[in-house]
């Protein structure tokens, strides 16, 4: 937001223009500024032509008469995007006001951020390739469009069966539907069995189709993962899944946060978690190679999982709220 201010005193207005021309000048600036009159209409006024109003309105300014400023409203996430992308390594940083104590509604807001972000990215035949996750499913949620995108969207990960937002062939068909584009579908599981079951899921030409398709994409849009915390859509698919046991094997990892189903250490390298080498999906590295990452992310629980994906360099893009911003910032420097 901008605020305009018209200069009319003697002191502002005679900058090499005689009285009588600053103040037709100055008539014609607060018609065009303050009461938002067209050129067109302000040459009616005064007969004049619309080329002769343009001609005025620049001698005001050239002549001092207009001061514009702009609003502080958002310093302080400016200046919060400025040190994110200083102090990480970040191309891109998008804070959004933490307006709300409700985690799900600030989730909402960086949502509607994000999607905003990526259309401004999107190009006709870009393949866009996602991970499931609250975060995804919040920037679906927050698109709106004023036209088709000849698009394709592919996951990044096998399946998993459950909650919608976690269903990654359910997050892709909804993308690709609001932005009037294809989506392709995985159909594997996100974890295998053994080594032999994933080589074996990984080589089936439509599984292998879809994963070439996501490593080859020209944006990335991926939840970041908490892992051990209460509401870890990896935990509760661990514990579902597979046994107690794999919490403690979680902890004793190391593990600091999730992206694409992949968990990482506190440095950002992947963690000696032995579901790792079983994913059936994209790896970490994967993401380095893609031009536009975008990360997407807010509330506490997420604060250690942004600082190890940080660390380890996958993405372009970070798009969050203040409160999680100066948390992440806080603790990058503790641990520099």
């Amino acid at each position: 937001m901008s605020r305009m201010r018209i200069e009319g005193s003697k002191d502002a207005a005679p900058r090499a223009l005689d009285y009588a021309v600053a103040r037709t000048i100055y008539k014609v600036l607060l018609m065009y500024y303050q009461e938002q009159r067209t050129q067109a209409d302000i040459g009616k006024i005064i007969g004049q032509s619309a080329a002769t109003v343009n001609r005025l309105i620049k001698q005001g300014r050239d002549a001092g008469m207009v001061e514009i400023t702009i609003s502080p409203l958002f310093d302080f996430q400016h200046e919060l995007e400025r040190r994110l992308t200083a102090e990480t390594g970040l191309e891109e940083a998008l804070v959004v006001p933490a307006e709300f104590d409700d985690q799900d509604l600030v989730l909402r807001a960086v949502g509607q951020a994000a999607a905003h972000y990526l259309l401004s990215r999107l190009k006709d035949g870009d393949t866009i390739c996602i991970s499931g996750g609250k975060g995804v499913s919040a920037v679906v949620e927050g698109l709106r469009t004023t036209r088709s995108y000849k698009a394709s969207v592919v996951p990044a990960t096998g399946l998993v069966q459950g909650r919608h937002y976690i269903d990654v062939n359910h997050v892709a068909s909804e993308l690709a539907g609001r932005l009037g584009g294809t989506a392709y579908q995985i159909h594997a599981p996100m974890f295998a069995d053994s080594d032999e079951q994933r080589d074996m899921l990984r080589g089936v030409s439509a599984v292998a189709d879809v994963l070439d398709r996501a490593r080859k994409a020209s944006i990335a849009l991926v939840g970041i993962g908490s892992v051990l915390a209460a509401g870890s859509s990896y935990l509760d698919f661990a514990l579902r899944t597979w046994s107690p046991k794999d919490r403690a094997m979680i902890s004793n990892a190391g593990a600091q946060g999730e992206v694409i189903a992949n968990l990482l250490d506190a440095t950002g390298a992947l963690a000696p978690y032995p579901r790792n080498a079983l994913l059936v999906g994209l790896a970490p590295d994967d993401l380095r190679r893609i031009p536009c990452t975008i990360g997407v992310a807010a509330g506490p629980a997420k604060v250690a999982p942004i600082c190890s994906v940080l660390r380890g360099g996958y993405l372009k893009t970070l798009v969050t709220d203040e409160r999680t911003a100066s948390a992440v910032l806080d603790s990058m420097q503790e641990k520099s």
